[in-house]
C-alpha cells in the first residue's frame, strides 16, 4: 500500500481536529473512465473545506496517474496493492479522515457528477436539522429529471428489504420535501463523525452491495437522524464501473450479502423464514425464464456462500468497531 498526499491550494489534512472540514472518501477501481468528470464536480466546489481520500483498489487502468496528475485538488490517495472492496475501502477513507480530524466523512461515488453546492447543501442541511447524516436527490445520468433515488426506507415485511424512493419516476415535485429517512444508498451521504464512535465502521465481509444497507440499518437501530434534502442534487452512473445490473459479478454478491445481511441482523428465526422466501423467489426466476440456469445456478451458490459467511461469522462483522 502507498499513501501520496497533495494538498493541492486548500488547507491540508491535520492531526488536530478540524471543525466544518469534510473528508470526501471515494473508492476507486479502473475508474479512469469516470473520474475527470468527477473531478470536475469537486474543482467545482463553493465549500473548499475538504480534503478527499481516493481509495485505490488496484487499478489497472489509468486512474492512479489521474490521481497524481489532479495538483489542483486536496487529494490523499492510497494506492492498495490488492483489491479490497468497496466496504473496507470506504473504511480505509473514514479513518483517515478521523484520524486528520475531519468532522464529516462524506461517502462519495466517483460514478457521479454534481454541481457547485452539493458540499455546502449536506453540510448545511445537517447542521440545520441536527441529525446524524444527510443525503441529496439523486437522478440517472444522462436521463433528465429520472430519479434514481429520493432517500429510501427499509422495508420491514420483506426482512428489512431496502428500497429508494421514486426510483425510475419523473421529478415532478413529488419528493420536494426534506424528510427522515430509515435508508439511504451510501453513494452519496454526508455523516458526522460522531456517528462512527456509536456505530462503528463499515464490515469489509460484504466486499462490495449491501453493505452501506448495513450500516444505515445499524444506524436506524441506534437511534441516528438521516434527513433527505430535496434541494442538494446530482446525476449517478448506475453500474456503470461493475458490469451493469445483470452482470454476474452483481448478481453473485448483491445474492450472497443478501443472505449474509439476514442472518447478521436478524433474529435466527425470522432469518431463515426470509432467506427460504428468497430461495423460493429465485427459484421462480428461473422457472419464469426470468435468470438462465447459469445465472439460477450462480446465485443458489451464492446462497451458500452467504449462509457460510453468516453462520461462521457470529452476528458481528470484525471491523464495525
Amino acid at each position: 500500500m502507498a499513501i501520496d498526499s497533495n494538498p493541492g491550494g486548500s488547507a491540508g489534512a491535520s492531526s488536530a481536529p478540524c471543525a466544518g472540514r469534510i473528508g470526501v472518501v471515494t473508492v476507486t477501481y479502473n475508474s479512469a473512465s469516470v473520474l475527470p468528470e468527477f473531478f470536475d464536480s469537486l474543482r467545482a466546489q463553493t465549500y473548499r473545506e475538504y480534503t478527499l481520500y481516493v481509495i485505490d483498489n488496484a487499478s489497472s487502468d489509468g486512474t492512479l496517474e489521474l490521481c497524481r496528475r489532479a495538483t489542483d485538488l486536496p487529494i490523499v490517495l492510497v494506492a492498495n496493492d490488492d483489491n479490497l472492496g468497496v466496504a473496507e475501502g470506504n473504511n480505509q477513507g473514514i479513518r483517515a479522515a478521523l484520524a486528520d480530524g475531519c468532522e464529516y466523512v462524506l461517502l462519495l461515488n466517483n460514478d457521479t457528477v454534481f454541481d457547485e453546492r452539493l458540499l455546502a447543501g449536506l453540510r448545511d442541511g445537517l447542521r440545520q436539522h441536527g441529525c446524524g447524516m444527510t443525503t441529496p436527490k439523486i437522478y440517472y445520468h444522462g436521463e433528465p429529471g429520472k430519479i434514481w433515488a429520493a432517500g429510501g426506507r427499509f422495508q420491514r415485511w420483506l426482512g428489512y428489504r431496502p428500497a429508494h424512493n421514486g426510483e425510475g419516476q419523473v421529478d415532478r415535485g413529488q419528493f420536494d420535501a426534506v424528510r427522515t429517512i430509515s435508508y439511504a444508498p451510501t453513494c452519496c451521504v454526508l455523516i458526522h463523525r460522531s456517528a462512527f464512535e456509536r456505530i462503528g465502521l463499515m464490515d469489509p465481509l460484504y466486499f462490495v452491495y449491501s453493505d452501506d444497507v448495513d450500516f444505515m440499518y445499524r444506524a436506524l437501530k441506534a437511534g441516528l437522524v438521516t434527513k433527505y434534502l430535496p434541494g442538494v442534487t446530482m446525476q449517478h452512473k448506475v453500474n456503470s464501473l461493475t458490469g451493469g445490473s445483470r452482470s454476474p459479478f452483481v448478481a453473485k454478491y448483491c445474492t450472497r450479502n443478501r443472505v449474509y445481511f439476514l442472518l447478521k441482523n436478524q433474529p435466527a428465526v425470522a432469518a431463515r423464514f426470509w432467506i427460504a422466501i428468497y430461495r423460493g423467489y429465485l427459484s421462480l426466476r428461473f422457472i419464469l425464464r426470468r435468470d438462465s440456469f447459469q445465472v439460477w445456478d450462480l446465485k443458489r451458490a451464492a446462497v451458500a456462500e452467504g449462509w457460510e459467511m453468516g453462520r461462521s461469522s457470529g452476528r458481528r462483522g470484525p471491523a464495525e468497531r
